[in-house]
Formats: structure tokens, C-alpha cells, sequence
């Protein structure tokens, strides 16, 4: 099988050559035809043994694919290709890997949480691309002492990627490819700026971005579903009080919060209708239908007072006990009674 020559953008460095810092190999690198990803998404939710923390890296002609898991839950996903660096759902990541198993390669690895975290930052926000003298690596790490940076450094040489934190320009903590556990981090960073065996400089690209402390969850396709069908179950309520209305009520108030909650997009969308390929997180879920559903009730208790706990009873019946760990009865001010 011949190897990808897809290159990250703006950067020499080859897609299918990225390795990142990790503290074991769960699986080495194999293709994508020997795997059964089913199966290895319930050892890592359901094995005690999988159940840590890590990321699968997947190797695909024009992109790399990561997937990252908290104690073997998958919870985000995000793509490196020419283009760029995005987040993408676990669903659309998961297809891409079963539409390449001929000619993709993967790798599951564990990691420190935070590394996972800042991997996903790395590709979830616009990125500063630094330039790198090989020649000059006191010269480039004296820059963000000047400077006084604050953030994350990634740098990867010779397509290792490595992550250095800095607090107002002074080292704080790092994660690290391939570093001999007995190799001092000073010494480790200055080899990276090393030329190799052959004389040849090493190939060196430096990216900065904000620092983050944790990895967010993405919304899973069931929890998205399941608030779809709630945001459509209070439009029917509605409807009994107001018949021909309350769709029409419905969208106004979802044009009208758009702005300020995205994923009412997502919940809005048309009966029937696949769900949108968004990536979105729970609270957001949450925080929309809870702004959605106070808007167009308050408008029903103007004209008719005191049906909307009717409505919300009857609308959310099936999945209050969602509803509830989210806080979305508290943040209304009609209390229901089951």
C-alpha cells in the first residue's frame, strides 16, 4: 500500500508521518482492514482494560483522523488535512475510517487527559503559526520569554509533535514525542532543532494557541435525537391550544434566538429529516431548548395563563429525568407536577 503524500497545510509535514506524545501503545500502527471499530469501541467503554484515557489516531489518504476517549468513552473528534485543522462529529470521523479501511491505518493510544485536551484545542481554534530557525533554537524559546506568551506551544519536528505550556513566557509543563524518560527537557527541546545522521535540517513547524484544562464532550447522536424530538413534542402541545399556530410560533422564536444559541439549528430541523452534522456540546443542547421554551411559552401564558405547565408536562413526560439532570425545569418559572 502506498503511503499518503497529503501534507498538513501550510507546513511540509506529511499526514501520515504525525505521531503524538503518548504513555503507551494500545494498539501499534495497523491497517484499518484488520480492525473491527465496533468491537473496539465497546473493549474501550466496557473492558476494565480499556477503560482509560487516550486517542485513536487514524491514517487516511487525505486526512488524519483523531478520536479522543475519556476512561474509553469516545468524546471528540477533530481532522488535520491541506486545508486546515477542524472539529468534526465522532459519527462523521467514524465513517470516514469505515469508508477508508483498504487504504487507512490506525494507532489507539493512551494519554494524559490534559495532553488530549490540548490536542483537540489544537484544531477547535485558530491557530499562530511561529516561525522556526533550525539553526536557532535558543533564539526561538527566548522569543516567548520576551514576549511574555501565555498558552500552548505545539512543535513538531520531523513530524513528532510535541506540546510545551507556557504561563507569561516561562515554562510551566509539557507532554513530549518520544522523549527518553532520562533526557531532561531542555535537552530534549534542543534536539528536536537537531540536523539528522545525514546532515539534513530537521523539518520544524511551531503553532500557538490558548491554553485549555480539560477536553469538552461532544453530544452524542441518541442525546441530539432525544432533544429534537422534545423540541417537536412542546410544538405539538402547543398546536392543542393554538391549532395552525404553533409551528409558526415555534420558528419564529428559534429564528429569533439563533444568534445567541447555534443548536437550535440542529433541534428546529425539520421533522424527518436526518439529524444535522453539527458538533455540539450537552449544555448547549440544553441552554437552547431551555431559552427556545421559555420564549414561546411565555407568549402562550400571555394569551392563555397557566397552560404551560400543562404543556411541559405533557410534552416532556417520557424524558424528564434528561431534563431534570440538565436543569432545565429549574431555569423555567411554571413549576410542573408529575
Amino acid at each position: 500500500m502506498r503511503a499518503s503524500t497529503a501534507r498538513l497545510m501550510n507546513s511540509p509535514v506529511r499526514l501520515t508521518d504525525l505521531m503524538f506524545p503518548q504513555v503507551n501503545r494500545l494498539i501499534h500502527r495497523t491497517r484499518l482492514a484488520f480492525i473491527h471499530l465496533d468491537n473496539l469501541l465497546a473493549f474501550a467503554k466496557r473492558d476494565r482494560d480499556g477503560r482509560v484515557d487516550g486517542y485513536i489516531t487514524a491514517y487516511l489518504p487525505d486526512e488524519c483522523l483523531l478520536l479522543f476517549f475519556r476512561k474509553g468513552e469516545a468524546m471528540n473528534a477533530a481532522s488535520l488535512h491541506t486545508a486546515g485543522r477542524q472539529v468534526i462529529t465522532i459519527t462523521e470521523a467514524l465513517k470516514r475510517m469505515r469508508a477508508e479501511v483498504e487504504r487507512g491505518e490506525l494507532v489507539y493510544a493512551a494519554a494524559p487527559m490534559e495532553q488530549l485536551a490540548w490536542m483537540y484545542q489544537s484544531c477547535a481554534v485558530p491557530v499562530e503559526m511561529r516561525t522556526v530557525d533550525p539553526s536557532q533554537p535558543g533564539a526561538f524559546f527566548a522569543a516567548f520569554a520576551r514576549e511574555k506568551t501565555s498558552g500552548i506551544l505545539e512543535l513538531t519536528s520531523n513530524a513528532r509533535v510535541s506540546y510545551v505550556r507556557f504561563d507569561a513566557g516561562r515554562y510551566h509543563s509539557g507532554y513530549f514525542c518520544d522523549k527518553p524518560d532520562t533526557m531532561a527537557i531542555p535537552r530534549f527541546l534542543e534536539s528536536q532543532f537537531q540536523a539528522g545522521a545525514s546532515g539534513e535540517a530537521p523539518v520544524l513547524t511551531a503553532a500557538v494557541f490558548p491554553y485549555v484544562a480539560d477536553l469538552p464532550q461532544q453530544a452524542p447522536n441518541a442525546l441530539i435525537n432525544t432533544y429534537r424530538e422534545l423540541y417537536w413534542r412542546i410544538v405539538d402541545e402547543v398546536e392543542k391550544e393554538f391549532p395552525g399556530e404553533a409551528k409558526r410560533r415555534a420558528q419564529k422564536v428559534s429564528h429569533g434566538i439563533l444568534e445567541a444559541h447555534k443548536a437550535i439549528a440542529i433541534l428546529s430541523a425539520a421533522r424527518g429529516a436526518e439529524t444535522p452534522d453539527a458538533v455540539v456540546r450537552p449544555e448547549e443542547l440544553a441552554n437552547a431548548l431551555t431559552d427556545w421554551t421559555l420564549q414561546l411559552l411565555e407568549g402562550v401564558e400571555v394569551v392563555m395563563p397557566g397552560t404551560a405547565p400543562k404543556i411541559l408536562r405533557e410534552a416532556t413526560r417520557e424524558h424528564r429525568y434528561v431534563l431534570q439532570s440538565a436543569g432545565y425545569y429549574g431555569r423555567l418559572p411554571w413549576p410542573v407536577t408529575w
